[in-house]
């Protein structure tokens, strides 16, 4: 027998959390509500920092609700954040479980299923331990339009700010992993992406203004998106 249940999503304004939301709202769960944690800190281990700020801008895209957390992002005090996001979560929207676009990181994987296991919730990843270039390549098919905002691996410069992810660029990307050894996915923390349109999306997000911010020295680089369509 199938249960569905009622589920809050960790979105971050990237590919991975919106694909897995994408996939559980597919095999019919219900998506009561998205939550997410904007950290302070640009390395931190649990979350997606790059235009995290806009992921109010997807949930409103999804007609749903959202619940902003900001955290300063220290290792390990951070997971105090997220409990709260998910306790409040359960308490407001009565959710029976969470969706995260883990792939391959234990390190977020375990302390998510922990915390989700503390509070009596589901944890739900149905990305996890897929093929990348398969997962990838499935996303665009599903009519997933993806843009590069941040790249932290050479060969990867400064052009890459802004790609769209597409056949081609996927591509490119296979050919730089086999002589680089990078992840295509840039689960290395490679490359961050922004979702502008996809299926639960009720309007594209148009990109009306960005700012492109490269470390010469450490060889990388964040696209800001400074201004969207209203």
């Amino acid at each position: 027998m199938v249960f569905y249940m009622k589920l809050a999503t960790m979105i971050s304004g990237g590919k991975d959390s919106l694909y897995a939301t994408y996939l559980a709202k597919k095999a019919g769960h219900e998506i009561s509500c998205i939550i997410s944690i904007i950290s302070e800190n640009p390395d931190s281990y649990m979350f997606h920092v790059p235009n995290a700020h806009l992921a109010k801008e997807q949930a409103k895209a999804m007609n749903l609700p959202i619940m902003i957390y900001k955290t300063k992002g220290t290792k390990e005090k951070e997971l105090d954040d997220m409990k709260k996001a998910l306790q409040d979560a359960k308490s407001n929207f009565c959710i029976e479980g969470i969706v995260t676009g883990a792939i391959a990181s234990n390190y977020q994987k375990s302390r998510v299923d922990n915390i989700c296991k503390e509070l009596g919730l589901e944890s739900i990843a149905p990305l996890w331990n897929r093929n990348n270039v398969e997962l990838l390549k499935e996303m665009i098919r599903a009519g997933f339009e993806i843009i590069i905002t941040a790249v932290a691996a050479p060969p990867l410069d400064e052009k890459w700010l802004g790609k769209k992810i597409d056949d081609e660029c996927i591509q490119e990307l296979l050919k730089i992993s086999e002589k680089h050894g990078i992840s295509v996915l840039g689960e290395g923390g490679e490359i961050e992406t922004f979702v502008i349109n996809c299926p639960l999306f009720s309007k594209r997000i148009e990109v009306l203004s960005t700012e492109t911010l490269w470390d010469s020295k450490t060889r990388s680089g964040v696209l800001k998106i400074n201004k969207i369509e209203d």
